[in-house]
């Protein structure tokens, strides 16, 4: 099949990096090989309009987006286009309004970027339509299988980094316990990576039980020592030491995690008697300017992804192994959700170092 003329989408949670990807495609698809490239906006969301919502893209247009943060060609991570949710409340089937939107626009492939659920769905809808794709990972939670690396993860870590550089000061000016929850829907790569970074000296994931009297122990430990103040950084999707999720749910009835910091103070005071204070990052660890290594991956990643579509290598993922850009069957690369590895280097860097983080 000789291929002229593709798509490229962002999907699910927005991250720093996107824009370079989008970048590295449209200067290698055009500048490489004269095709010609159309950015779909708001993912599938774009293609559910008639007519689809789409921009084309030139090299002189996408020239400076390589700083951009967030996507200039929008996202979503809502309504699965299986079960999209309609007014009245029930949902109906889209999928093949999606594809015959898609044909609509004459390509001849799609590039897809997003997370392992946005990348699932996408597969499903291309493989439904027979339309050649190649997934391209991003997420800041790193939690996609395969690749060692996921865009938009750097950066998060630098931006948690620098909160627990902040933090740090004005919890010794206070003789304070600060407490940082980050992101992390299922695992805990930002605050390991981040907490040690940082200097924190409790580091709390989902992948390791805690134990808040071990917690209040490492506070007064560094209070015997005349050290004055604590950093703790912990993933929102920590649970209680019951077990139990803190989460909340909004008025589109989406459940959202978040608390979990709060539920850590009001304990460590209590045990501890230490002044605690809590800074929830959220979102802004999604947004801002990529850092360095986040826009070096996507540049190959997005190169490597407009090669596969031109040897004709489909339904695959690119992925970072080893220093270098590797392909998996798409399949292969979502399967499972990479959480942090109890026996790892960082979890062992971490205890090595005195910090605690957990049982």
């Amino acid at each position: 099949m000789g291929i002229k003329r593709i798509g490229i989408l962002t999907s699910g949670g927005d991250c720093a990096g996107l824009n370079a990807v989008i970048r590295a495609v449209v200067y290698r698809a055009i500048g490489t090989y004269d095709w010609e490239v159309v950015g779909i906006c708001r993912a599938t969301q774009g293609l559910m309009c008639s007519p689809p919502d789409v921009m084309e893209l030139t090299i002189e247009q996408v020239d400076r987006w390589l700083t951009g943060g967030g996507t200039f060609l929008g996202t979503t991570n809502q309504g699965n286009p299986f079960a999209y949710p309609m007014q009245d409340g029930s949902v109906i089937d889209r999928s093949d309004e999606i594809i015959e939107n898609y044909r609509s626009l004459n390509l001849d492939a799609l590039i897809g970027i997003g997370g392992d659920g946005s990348i699932a769905i996408l597969r499903k809808l291309m493989q439904l339509g027979n339309i050649p794709f190649v997934a391209i990972p991003k997420t800041i939670d790193n939690d996609v299988d395969v690749t060692e690396r996921s865009i938009g993860f750097d950066t998060a870590v630098n931006i948690a980094t620098e909160a627990l550089d902040r933090l740090q000061f004005t919890a010794a000016s206070h003789s304070r316990v600060m407490i940082l929850e980050v992101m992390g829907r299922d695992a805990g790569h930002i605050a390991i990576s981040a907490g040690i970074a940082g200097g924190a000296d409790v580091i709390l994931i989902p992948e390791i039980p805690y134990s808040i009297s071990k917690v209040c122990d490492k506070i007064r430990e560094r209070q015997a020592k005349g050290k004055n103040y604590s950093l703790i950084i912990v993933s929102e999707a920590v649970r209680t030491e019951t077990g139990d999720t803190i989460s909340s749910t909004n008025a589109l009835g989406q459940c959202r995690y978040g608390g979990i910091g709060q539920y850590l103070a009001d304990r460590i005071s209590a045990c501890s008697g230490a002044e605690t204070r809590v800074t929830v990052l959220g979102h802004v660890q999604r947004g801002g300017t990529p850092s360095p290594l986040d826009r070096l991956l996507a540049s190959a990643f997005g190169v490597a992804a407009v090669d596969l579509l031109a040897e004709g290598k489909f339904d695959r993922m690119v992925a970072w192994q080893q220093r270098s850009v590797i392909d998996v069957p798409i399949m292969d690369g979502i399967a499972h959700y990479h959480a942090v590895d109890p026996v790892s280097t960082l979890v062992k860097t971490a205890k090595g170092l005195g910090i605690y983080l957990g049982e």
